[in-house]
């Protein structure tokens, strides 16, 4: 057998976003459904093209989305939930209801996919029968062979990754669910094996988690039968992220080859390749050019790598390719203009990844020489050696880290102390910190950043844009105040601009959820803090209104975990840097009369390792990192946090364990399954569960909003609970954010008087 390189899955956005532009001129009536689809196959086809030419025998199709795979999936098996169902069955409009919502149905809940900052639509199964709507994969099979002669490699999520993942079902019922799935899953390979296909990709990756021996079970159920059904076809069962369990049952399987990380698997999987050996009748695609990160690879190191593996599998027998889908790195390197040249020649981004798991591939096929390697590596090596890397002062820091503050006074006297500074009615309302960022403001920032505005003539125009809307957050009755963010890309890019030791991208875009994009900064170096990032701009603020206004900031466990990380250090030891510097900016608010400061983790969930061994370790470095940064405030400050919802139950001792005097939470797709935490945890501190969906353009009722309300204060005391979206408003427009609070304070007052009633009644 011939070795092979693979691709997982390739960036779905375009070198220049045409998938977001495309979507949205779609979302806002500028252009057709029509011109909607012929736009997409033509990016589409490009992306096959494109590793085509970069020599990638297994090219995949099926990874291209309009918005989600696991949308996709749902879509094709038939899985509409009932308030969809007055909708056509197969229509964009239903698609795209399911994902952004509608004017009569919310949408779908949407959350992280694995320990990813990308996020995915969660099924909703009920009592549907799935059937096959339309075989897409097949579609796009036919697509690429046809206008591009090309064969590829169909990629679908398999069924029991599938189902885990999703939810409205009773989980007694799975293996009734799964039995009505496989013959659907039969019936998309057969028709793409009389297509011509030889090779499928089935994703698997609930294989790196902790899983029980029943799920395993029907692991076989599931690829017994496809094998009985299917016996030529070349099945890749593929997992990523993490090492795998139940490594000798998986392996066991009869598939055509099994897909393992070699980068996240910190060993683990070459351990079990050791005691357990590799089966002669599989091939073993080895994910060993790093799928998540940005750095170059050493081709040395893994040419070695590659050496080692040949102790225990016939090289014959070996596919090179990523470590997982390059969905989660920009797409090239190439479009950078404004990064130091040694940082630049230090980078990899898809496409320049794609070139090394060639160069591997023509290594195990012996037309490269471990020599030829050398050249290329070179130039990581010398950005290792370079001074950034090793910053004294932050090195001193650390040394002496047991002397910065990780402990506040006691919050039962803290609280006391902010009930009389700040004096906020009950149930206060508040928003999460960003407004929306208009057409305007991107442009004024963009004139501002190409010289074509003066400092000055930018920051008059972000000044009127705070100005504007204290006005409106005043004329709404909202309690306590932001500024609005105007002056902010995202909430990671704008502390990365500002930190020494991080580097921002100009097209290093990673799709996020939908059409949002952002872009991920570069941490290189030792991090410090250099002056003030956030004080002109809140402190200004706070100079248009008697109401309090919070300061906004973005936590370290959140830049970490939303920043591509220099990999030569430990993870935790880069947060630790993080935290200091934040720090200095908390201690700079302060003392300028900011007395109410949010410092955002938004993904302190989703960095939690996917084993459960390892996620102690992960959340004390998370909670020691937290206090680092806002325990060094003086008792009357209030420290507030906002987070994402994701198996809240996981993290909520972690929660607590932050100290902060309030909290909100992203929850308003999943609110009651959120609430019922609180009904098993007791939980003292002040606390705002999103009471509507900022990531649909649908406005909510009042009803709807109250309904959250009222199920909120069942478990919660009425003193601790604050009214807030669920997350930031930076991705709606004005229209959309005003009516939505507007709804949100009138719902607050009605259950205000509620309370005051009832209080009167007793």
């Amino acid at each position: 057998m011939a070795v092979f390189s693979s691709n997982l899955g390739y960036p779905r956005i375009g070198e220049r976003r045409e998938w977001k532009k495309t979507l949205e001129s779609f979302w806002n009536g500028a252009i057709s459904e029509t011109e909607l689809y012929d736009t997409m196959k033509r990016l589409r086809l490009r992306h096959v093209q494109k590793q085509m030419k970069k020599g990638i025998d297994l090219i995949p199709v099926g990874d291209f989305s309009l918005y989600d795979h696991m949308l996709d999936m749902a879509f094709m098996f038939g899985y509409i939930p009932s308030r969809f169902q007055h909708m056509s069955r197969g229509s964009l409009e239903t698609y795209f209801a399911m994902a952004r919502g509608a004017k009569h149905q919310s949408a779908l809940e949407m959350t992280k996919w694995f320990n990813t900052n990308y996020h995915y639509i969660v099924p909703e199964l009920e009592n549907t029968t799935p059937i096959l709507v339309e075989n897409r994969l097949l579609h796009l099979y036919e697509e690429a062979k046809q206008e591009l002669n090309i064969d590829t490699k169909p990629v679908m999520l398999g069924p029991i990754t599938f189902l885990l993942l999703s939810k409205k079902y009773d989980h007694n019922d799975f293996k009734t669910h799964l039995s009505s799935l496989i013959p659907i899953y039969i019936q998309v390979l057969k028709e793409l094996y009389e297509a011509g296909v030889s090779w499928v990709q089935i994703d698997e990756p609930i294989l790196v988690q902790d899983i029980d021996e029943t799920i395993i079970r029907f692991f076989h159920d599931v690829y017994d039968a496809f094998h009985a059904a299917l016996p030529s076809l070349h099945i890749i069962l593929q997992t990523y992220y993490e090492s795998i369990s139940h490594y000798k049952e998986i392996v066991s399987l009869p598939v055509a080859g099994i897909g393992l990380d070699f980068v996240h698997d910190e060993g683990i999987n070459v351990s079990h390749m050791r005691k357990w050996g590799f089966p002669d009748d599989k091939v073993l695609a080895a994910g060993i050019i790093d799928g998540r990160n940005v750095w170059k690879s050493s081709l040395e190191a893994k040419a070695n790598f590659i050496d080692h593996l040949a102790h225990y599998i016939d090289v014959d027998r070996l596919i090179i390719q990523p470590s997982c889908s390059l969905l989660h790195v920009p797409v090239t390197v190439q479009h950078e203009q404004s990064l130091p040249p040694l940082l630049k020649e230090a980078l990899a981004f898809a496409d320049e990844k794609l070139d090394e798991v060639y160069e591997l591939t023509q290594y195990v096929k012996g037309d490269r020489t471990i020599d030829d390697f050398r050249h290329y590596d070179r130039h990581y090596q010398s950005f290792v050696m370079s001074s950034s890397r090793n910053v004294q002062s932050v090195q001193e820091a650390l040394a002496n880290i047991e002397t910065y503050p990780t402990k506040r006074i006691d919050y039962s006297k803290r609280k006391h102390d902010h009930k009389k500074r700040w004096n906020l009615p009950v149930l206060p309302t508040t928003t999460i910190g960003s407004f929306p960022q208009t057409k305007e403001i991107r442009q004024a920032r963009l004139k501002w950043k190409k010289g074509e505005w003066t400092e000055e003539h930018y920051q008059s125009f972000i000044r009127k844009e705070i100005k504007n809307w204290i006005h409106i957050q005043e004329k709404l009755d909202i309690d306590v105040l932001v500024h609005g963010e105007f002056e902010r890309t995202d909430m990671v890019e704008f502390f990365g601009e500002k930190l020494t030791g991080i580097a921002c991208t100009t097209n290093g875009w990673v799709q996020s959820y939908g059409s949002r994009c952002v872009r991920p900064p570069i941490i290189f170096g030792d991090v410090a803090f250099n002056k003030p990032m956030t004080v002109d701009e809140t402190a200004y603020a706070q100079t248009l209104t008697h109401k309090p206004v919070k300061g906004m900031l973005t936590g370290p466990v959140t830049i970490l975990n939303w920043s591509f990380v220099r990999n030569d250090i430990d993870r935790f030891h880069v947060l630790r840097q993080l935290a200091l510097a934040i720090r200095e900016e908390v201690l700079a608010l302060e003392k300028n009369g900011i007395g109410m400061i949010q410092v955002d983790e938004p993904a302190l969930r989703e960095g939690l390792p996917l084993k459960r061994s390892k996620r102690t370790r992960y959340l004390e470095a998370a909670v020691e990192a937290f206090r680092l940064a806002t325990c060094s405030v003086q008792p009357e400050t209030q420290i507030h946090t906002h987070m994402c919802y994701s198996q809240f139950e996981d993290i909520i001792e972690a929660i607590d364990a932050l100290d902060a005097d309030v909290i909100s939470i992203e929850s308003s797709r999943s609110h009651g399954e959120l609430v019922h935490s609180f009904e098993i945890y007791r939980y003292e501190r002040e606390i705002g569960l999103g009471v509507y969906d900022i990531h649909s353009p649908r406005i909510p009722t009042i009803e709807e909003v109250g309904e959250n309300i009222e199920r909120a204060l069942q478990v919660l005391d009425h003193h601790q609970f604050w009214v807030n979206p669920d997350c930031g408003l930076k991705t709606r427009n004005a229209e959309e954010a005003i009516a939505a609070l507007k709804v949100m304070v009138e719902a607050a007052k009605i259950y205000r008087q509620k309370l005051v009633t009832k209080t009167v009644s007793q």
